[in-house]
């Protein structure tokens, strides 16, 4: 745990105690603060009265006058489409609205830090897609190296709920939109952009809101090193706005859409072959191709943006190598579930927008693809510049029919995941890929995209075993 620093003997609001907010509720007690709790889910204030935790309606009026800050949830909106009246009634009264984030950036440090011959460092990971990966990913490479890492944010641990750093040690932070515009400190050692796409918009107010998020972690947190995705023209924007010229190599720019050049640092693959290269010469090049836990151009640049961090921090090129050879992959990301009779089923429930999936099904060719859920801005007619790569598709969701009439590659409505998964696996022929890649939340059907991803795998497995 780490313990919150600058409260001491102040009350500080906590709202909603989900994971993250009962981490902070504990590191708050830990650094001698009273945490006072709310949320509007009597279950969840239960749970954190059986902890010992005070809960107080914060709804109630002049309920403000003695909290020194009010800690609030990533999914609790402060602004767009609407703030929540708790943080409403907060900023009305002028108290400072935070997230664990920023409680973390200013207590990680500790006097114990004067002792280490290296320094804690802290590495961060924010962008549309790839972001999980990109940040299991650099803590695989850091383990497999013999580095102390904890991999925490918005993947593995709560942020506050990890171990203080040890001499030498990293922690690898994956970071949402969420958590970047709230925090008020940020600051990282590496922080990381893998690249940009429509998401979040209502949360942010917009694409210019939701760049404006994720530009905090940079501009606002300084980091010594900043690895930039420069696919789209907010990351090229973005590397210019840090650099200070062209050899500037405290910005490490990365691409998988075409060869980069300048005398400054840059990492970018094609045709599946990594290269950096820096100050015009190359330093380092790695083969792709064979790597079965980074399958496609979406993984590629995720092993890139990975790389170009791992080299901020100055592991070798050929420990990074031997460490991407041995990456497991992550669950309901380009998963493979099985290879069946020459088909290959595919986990990638984590797609959950057009951009994601495209880059999914880019990833493999013959695809009987299943589709479909809670749709989102912007609709999903850009998922036919993959008509290509698709076989045919299988549309689950509660608004399948819509979904499918947008799509001009051949398409089924199943509704189900059960009837999609049987449908597709009758129909698939050896050499295609079953692939669930839905392009589309999942909140119609299911609580959470994992849960979507493990009734995909559930449902192929019991068939595979009939």
């Amino acid at each position: 745990m780490i313990p919150v620093k600058g409260f001491s003997g102040q009350k500080v609001a906590v709202l909603g105690l989900g994971r993250s907010g009962l981490a902070t509720a504990r590191a708050l007690q830990a650094g001698n603060a009273e945490p006072v709790c709310w949320d509007d889910n009597p279950a969840a204030r239960e749970v954190a009265e059986t902890e010992g935790f005070k809960c107080t309606d914060l709804r109630r009026h002049r309920v403000f006058d003695d909290i020194a800050t009010l800690i609030v949830s990533p999914g609790i909106p402060h602004l767009y489409p609407e703030p929540n009246p708790v943080v409403a009634a907060a900023l009305e009264a002028g108290v400072p609205v935070d997230n664990d984030i920023g409680l973390f950036f200013r207590s990680f440090a500790g006097p114990e830090w004067n002792n280490y011959d290296t320094p804690p460092r802290v590495i961060s990971v924010t962008g549309s897609n790839g972001k999980s990966t990109t940040a299991a990913l650099i803590h695989h490479i850091l383990t497999e190296a013999g580095r102390e890492a904890q991999l925490a944010g918005n993947i593995g641990r709560g942020v506050l709920d990890i171990d203080p750093g040890g001499d030498g040690s990293v922690v690898v932070l994956e970071l949402s939109s969420y958590q970047t515009e709230l925090a008020r400190s940020l600051t990282p050692d590496v922080a990381v952009f893998t690249n940009l796409s429509p998401d979040h918009l209502d949360r942010h107010g917009g694409m210019g809101g939701y760049f404006a998020a994720k530009r905090r972690l940079f501009a606002e947190g300084g980091p010594d090193r900043a690895v930039i995705g420069v696919d789209e023209k907010e990351g090229t924007f973005l590397a210019g706005q840090l650099a200070e010229g062209p050899a500037d190599d405290r910005v490490i720019r990365v691409s998988v859409a075409r060869k980069l050049t300048g005398p400054g640092w840059q990492v970018f693959a094609r045709k599946g072959f990594l290269s950096e290269y820096r100050k015009g010469r190359q330093a380092g090049s790695i083969d792709l191709r064979g790597i079965k836990g980074l399958p496609g151009a979406h993984n590629h640049q995720n092993a890139c943006s990975a790389y170009a961090a791992c080299r901020a921090l100055g592991l070798a090129p050929r420990v990074i190598e031997d460490a991407l050879h041995s990456y497991p992959g992550l669950p309901h990301r380009s998963q493979v579930i099985a290879e069946v009779d020459g088909v290959t089923y595919v986990n990638d429930s984590k797609a959950t927008n057009v951009d994601s999936a495209l880059k999914a099904l880019s990833a493999f060719k013959k695809v009987r693809w299943i589709c479909g859920g809670l749709e989102k801005e912007g609709g999903v007619e850009a998922l036919n510049a993959a008509s290509g790569q698709v076989v045919k598709a299988y549309v689950i969701g509660r608004e399948a029919a819509k979904f499918a009439m947008q799509l001009e590659t051949d398409a089924q409505v199943c509704v189900t995941m059960s009837e999609a998964v049987e449908q597709a696996m009758k129909d698939a022929q050896s050499g295609e890929t079953v692939l669930l890649a839905p392009a589309a939340a999942s909140f119609d059907q299911y609580d959470n995209f994992e849960q979507r991803g493990e009734d995909f795998v559930a449902e192929v497995r019991q068939r595979l075993s009939e």
